[in-house]
């Protein structure tokens, strides 16, 4: 059979059937042909030479073309002198259609089901063309879900997608190895679409567009929750004379925190060659080797580079929510000094313990893990250290000024909704971003999030009027908070059930934290950042192993799950003890290593400011500005 030149077309025809036909010389103008001549033609043009025999056959002869209403005859044999191409016609269902031959044979598709596949020869050859009844049923099923267009759409953009990954995209063949089959392709076509890994298929692993596409938006979701989102929701909560050095705050640890990732952080948390549970490795310090391919230890379909910057997003947030503890008092070069020691004595360790492949705590891919916990989005790594950290840092600088003698009201609550806004937005990319890619959990992720935070911000508020009779709008922000920090670590495992129990039981147990046991305990935690961050990414922690389920996160019964104990902890509803022994392992190393950290900086460069700069304000003190004037 003669193989089809880039100019021959591909496209469904109708519901029930599928047809292969020579199209040499025959002018057709409907939407799936316009488009496949349209791209051969590009492709032909720019000498994409992997098209030749790899798409040519291998598409031409899955699918064909023409669905012009205009064929009367579609046996009809072309003229000068051109050889008649017979026609290929799949019919799953009912009698054969126009054009098929009379020759049939059973199929069994796996499912016990006996379908009839009726096949007809290429006239020059006399050989079957070679059929695959599972892809045309799943595409006749409709089972392909792709944006809810209509169906001969979405086969188009089914087809478009692979034609352009298989041109430009796919791996190159060394020169005389043997060409991938179609079942390969589409295989791999299919572990890109929902996002899997593609290594049976026998191909390597290419940035996918979309999944790259979502996870580029999804960082700067992130990084814009931290600028402005936190700094705007901080700087409202403080008083006036310092709302300048909140801003500051943020921006110096965006900044210090970006150089310490390029040069170690990235490698020491996402690295491999130091084989150890604890930290990762030294391969991509200076960020050496982090190049537009995918890392395919943590995603397949999204470059390493992207990954990076996502994740040092995550990097820049986490200590820039510590010091909502210890604000209106630390000195601006104290802060950038202990972010630096605990940004490598705490969040490079924790997080590789956390969320790398070989890590002490990594229940998803590390077959070996000491503790198979679960931490989808951060409530260990970034909400439970950095709200502990700053528990202890607020109990050693002590109280503010005044604390309990004068009052210290938000100076804008404006400010700090706008924030509060923004946070929210931010943290879809937070959560449905950690999925590392455009699939079913991400998805989920993306609805839990916001079933989580509504639950939170309508708690919160009712719990004030029950006990005040007023309901705060300082409430609401809080309580929506509480309930998207308790449901980060749990997102991509629990169903909306989960999510919302988690806001509700959050905002309880963080509304008391708040309250009750700073009087209780006398300490001043001066935004909450343990009260909320700390309190609720703990609970959220334990509520991840309350609430996961393998219907909403297959990954949960696996290979590796099977032989670190988390399957057999999900099968007997255990797998919070399993978050309670992490959670205590962690919150016990933080603890420590913090209490240390405090005591070198303040031991070298001090702790707190002076009490004439503090009264004064930090923002003349620190940075010799106001953040507001106001002009004659």
């Amino acid at each position: 059979m003669d193989k089809f030149s880039p100019l021959d077309e591909i496209s469904g025809l109708g519901q029930n059937s599928f047809t292969l036909k020579k199209t040499r010389g025959h002018k057709c103008v409907c939407y799936h042909c316009a488009v496949i001549s349209f791209l051969a033609r590009i492709f032909q043009t720019h000498h994409l030479q992997r098209l030749g025999s790899q798409i040519n056959s291998a598409l031409a002869r899955l699918f064909h073309t023409c669905s012009s209403r205009g064929d009367a005859n579609p046996d009809a044999e072309t003229t000068g002198g051109q050889e008649t191409m017979g026609e290929t016609a799949l019919a799953l269902r009912g009698q054969p259609g126009k054009g098929e031959t009379s020759g049939s044979e059973r199929v069994n598709e796996g499912d016990g089901l006996q379908r009839r596949l009726y096949v007809s020869y290429c006239p020059r050859s006399n050989s079957r063309l070679t059929q695959y009844p599972s892809v045309v049923r799943k595409l006749q099923q409709n089972q392909y879900e792709i944006f809810g267009l209509p169906h001969r759409f979405k086969m188009s953009l089914l087809f478009l997608i692979f034609f352009i990954s298989s041109a430009i995209g796919a791996p190159v063949r060394e020169t005389g190895s043997q060409p991938f089959s179609v079942e390969q392709r589409l295989s791999y076509l299919e572990a890109m679409l929902h996002n899997e890994d593609p290594s049976l298929t026998g191909m390597v692993s290419v940035a996918a567009p979309w999944h790259t596409a979502w996870m580029m938006v999804a960082a700067l979701l992130v990084l814009f929750m931290v600028l402005p989102g936190l700094a705007l929701f901080y700087g409202g909560l403080v008083r006036q004379k310092n709302v300048l050095s909140i801003l500051a705050t943020c921006l110096g640890i965006a900044g210090l925190v970006i150089i310490l990732w390029w040069a170690f952080g990235y490698s020491l948390v996402f690295g491999h060659n130091f084989h150890s549970p604890f930290l990762g490795g030294s391969e991509y310090f200076f960020l050496q080797g982090v190049n537009s391919l995918p890392n395919t230890n943590y995603a397949y379909w999204i470059p390493q580079n992207i990954f990076c910057i996502y994740e040092l997003a995550f990097a820049i947030i986490t200590p820039a929510l510590i010091f909502g503890a210890s604000a209106e008092r630390m000195k601006f070069s104290a802060v950038l000094f202990y972010s630096f020691l605990w940004m490598f004595c705490i969040y490079f360790p924790l997080a590789h313990m956390v969320w790398g492949s070989n890590g002490l705590l990594n229940g998803l891919l590390n077959p070996e893990a000491w503790i198979p916990a679960l931490d989808f989005a951060g409530g260990t790594v970034v909400h439970m250290s950095s709200g502990w950290s700053a528990l202890v840092l607020c109990i050693i600088l002590g109280k503010r000024l005044g604390h309990g003698k004068e009052p210290m009201m938000p100076h804008s609550l404006v400010l700090t909704v706008v924030g509060t806004g923004i946070l929210w937005i931010g943290w879809y990319g937070f959560n449905a971003g950690s999925a590392l890619g455009v699939d079913s959990i991400a998805m989920n992720a993306f609805m839990t999030t916001t079933l989580a935070a509504g639950a939170g911000c309508l708690t919160w508020p009712t719990i004030e009027f029950l006990f005040r009779g007023k309901l705060s709008v300082l409430g609401f922000c809080s309580g929506a908070v509480a309930g998207l920090v308790a449901v980060t670590p749990a997102c991509g495992f629990i169903n909306s059930a989960g999510a919302i129990w988690s806001g509700f039981i959050a905002a309880i147990v963080t509304y008391f934290a708040c309250t009750t046991f700073k009087k209780i305990f006398h300490y001043d935690d001066a935004l909450d950042s343990f009260g909320i961050h700390g309190v609720g990414g703990t609970i959220g922690a334990l509520l991840t192993g309350v609430f996961a389920t393998s219907t909403v996160n297959a990954h949960l019964i696996s290979p590796i799950t099977i032989n670190n104990g988390l399957e057999h902890a999900l099968k007997n509803q255990t797998i919070w003890l399993i978050q309670a022994k992490a959670l205590g392992m962690s919150l016990l190393y933080v603890v420590i290593v913090s209490l240390v950290i405090a005591a070198i900086v303040n031991g070298i460069i001090g702790l707190r400011a002076s009490q004439e700069a503090e009264a004064q304000g930090l923002d003349i003190s620190d940075h010799g500005e106001e953040g507001y004037t106001l002009n004659g």
